[in-house]
């Protein structure tokens, strides 16, 4: 990547109360607050970093979206699987360049961006088309159309079974799922998964993930887990030391387990 920013790519600007704006530069187009407006002329072709002042004075400091940015801010149809999920997800998924993932409620196509940077090869099962060109749109926004080239969302229900025999070459390394009844997947999983493949699930309620959990302990998998990841930010101000009074707290639990034999 180059480290002069062009037109075409999206930065941050962050103003002196902390507030982000997500931007795509394009030559003669400008940024507008009740602060003023800012010419995208005179980011381009500078660096990260940079201070910029709008024509009211307001200043913005230019720097490109880290990924948990990027979800936060990006164009969504559907709720995103939050940051300080994602990373867990690719822990306990053991994504890695070049393994092969069945997802399953694609979405906004956050949790694709992230596995897709690992170097993840990612065939999506997608219920609505607009999810679909949705989810496709940010990846390529985000990660280049190179992305692409490794991220196949098919509209279809993941319900009715999964495409792939886990005997055979056309096995999926990983199952990844963002579904309302993921107990639904498990049989097709266990087909089409190959062994020592991993299945994790997202789920905002504990009962679904109670649900899942009983259904796994009938199943060929092993090694089942339900986690819930917190994340808690401080305020630290010279001597004022303290929790922020405001967290995201509950998104959801993380299942997972091995597929070990049929």
């Amino acid at each position: 990547m180059s480290r002069t920013l062009s037109a075409g790519e999206r930065v941050l600007l962050l103003d002196n109360k902390k507030r982000r704006y997500l931007v795509t530069l394009e030559e003669g187009g400008e940024f507008h607050t009740h602060s003023g407006f800012v010419p995208h002329d005179s980011i381009i072709g500078g660096h990260e970093g940079v201070t910029i002042t709008a024509t009211r004075g307001a200043r913005y400091v230019v720097v490109r979206p880290t990924l948990g940015e990027f979800v936060l801010k990006m164009p969504r149809g559907a709720q995103v699987i939050y940051p300080k999920d994602l990373g867990p997800i690719l822990m306990l998924a053991d994504i890695y360049p070049g393994v092969r993932v069945l997802e399953s409620g694609v979405g906004s196509g956050a949790l694709s961006m992230t596995m897709l940077r690992a170097g993840a090869v990612i065939t999506g099962y997608e219920l609505r088309n607009d999810f679909a060109n949705r989810a496709r749109k940010n990846v390529e926004s985000f990660l280049g159309a190179e992305a692409l080239e490794r991220f196949t969302v098919e509209e279809r229900d993941c319900y009715d079974g999964i495409d792939g025999n886990g005997s055979d070459d056309t096995g999926f390394d990983r199952v990844v799922l963002d579904l309302p009844e993921p107990w639904q997947v498990v049989a097709h999983a266990e087909q089409a998964l190959v062994p020592g493949g991993i299945l994790i699930a997202y789920t905002p309620s504990i009962t679904q993930a109670a649900q899942l959990r009983e259904r796994l302990e009938k199943s060929s998998f092993a090694m089942e887990s339900t986690v819930e990841v917190l994340h808690r930010g401080w305020h630290i101000e010279g001597q004022a030391v303290r929790p922020d009074h405001r967290m995201v707290g509950h998104t959801g639990f993380l299942t997972h387990a091995r597929l070990v034999g049929l």
